[in-house]
């Protein structure tokens, strides 16, 4: 077991991570044929950020601040002199699920939009917004059916949160939505497990971890012809005493390649300024097992926004 934890190793960032799929926050997992909504992160939600509190957000918050200041066009400030600076600065958490890097983000004084399809997730992450006092905009949204008010100057989708849309032309329709909201010269940064990782590193594997007041199980399963992953997690939280409940949710990846997500950003009009080996901040290899890329909207005229 410790072994497979080493292997499948910290990712994102450069920042070692043995639990990459608890942070994808989106309900896309779907029956693959139908479509019907599973209701994942349901239960879960609730017990979420115990499973994450050693997660470290600083440092990512860290990373995605500095991407912004060297790419970007959005600026750490909420009090815009005009409307159009005030959609410049807005910056979009896709996928926020219980809020907590979009938090992190407003403390560094972006003006913030979360949205996520979990009710669930958006429920806890309502309630830090009313612990911290924040002004983050939350949205219940499907990232496929993405629809913002206006244009927006960063968008950012991480811990592979697009992995959860099955097919490559949903994919793609969600990479046209982005670059449609993006405002001119505004920036998407997003990672995604590698079809590498799922066929040579995860494949199928069990994943256990015990808590004094919660538990998991994850079994793991990659279908290497569907290019489908497939995990079942079941959970058991303390109740009362020595009671625990048990609660079983089952998740969908689909493993893209370095080659697919950058035709599909610049399918979608967007320019791929870089893509980088998430684990090493290398660039980009054959065998990387998360990658982050970083695309630039390219096609609107600022004189016209």
């Amino acid at each position: 077991m410790e072994e497979m934890r080493e292997t499948i190793g910290e990712s994102f960032f450069g920042i070692r991570w043995d639990r990459d799929f608890f942070r994808c926050n989106n309900s896309y997992n779907t029956e693959k044929a139908g479509g019907t909504d599973m209701g994942v992160y349901q239960e879960f939600a609730d017990v979420y950020d115990r499973f994450m509190d050693d997660i470290p957000y600083e440092k990512w918050g860290g990373y995605l601040d500095n991407l912004i200041r060297k790419y970007g066009v959005s600026k750490p400030k909420r009090d815009a002199e005009s409307p159009l600076e005030s959609e410049r600065n807005l910056v979009v958490d896709l996928g926020c699920g219980t809020g907590t890097l979009t938090e992190m983000m407003y403390g560094k004084g972006y003006d913030m939009i979360g949205v996520d399809a979990s009710e669930y997730m958006l429920n806890v992450a309502m309630e830090k917004k009313e612990k911290s006092g924040s002004e983050i905009l939350y949205l219940q949204q499907d990232m496929r059916d993405l629809e913002l008010y206006s244009t927006v100057g960063t968008v950012f989708c991480v811990c592979d949160g697009l992995n959860y849309i099955l097919e490559e032309s949903e994919l793609l329709d969600v990479f046209s939505r982005v670059d449609n909201y993006l405002f001119p010269g505004g920036i998407f940064i997003f990672d995604f497990n590698t079809d590498y990782k799922f066929r040579e590193v995860i494949g199928d594997a069990t994943i256990a971890e015990s808590r004094e007041d919660c538990s998991f199980i994850w079994d793991n399963f990659y279908d290497v012809e569907e290019g489908i992953n497939e995990y079942d997690l079941t959970v058991f939280v303390r109740a009362e005493g020595e009671l625990f409940r048990r609660f079983t949710e089952t998740h969908y990846q689909r493993g893209y390649t370095v080659e697919q997500m950058i035709g599909l950003a610049e399918q979608a009009g967007m320019e791929v300024l870089e893509v980088r080996d998430a684990d090493t901040g290398e660039e980009a290899a054959s065998t990387s097992q998360r990658v982050c890329v970083v695309a630039r909207e390219k096609k609107k005229n600022p004189a016209a926004s």
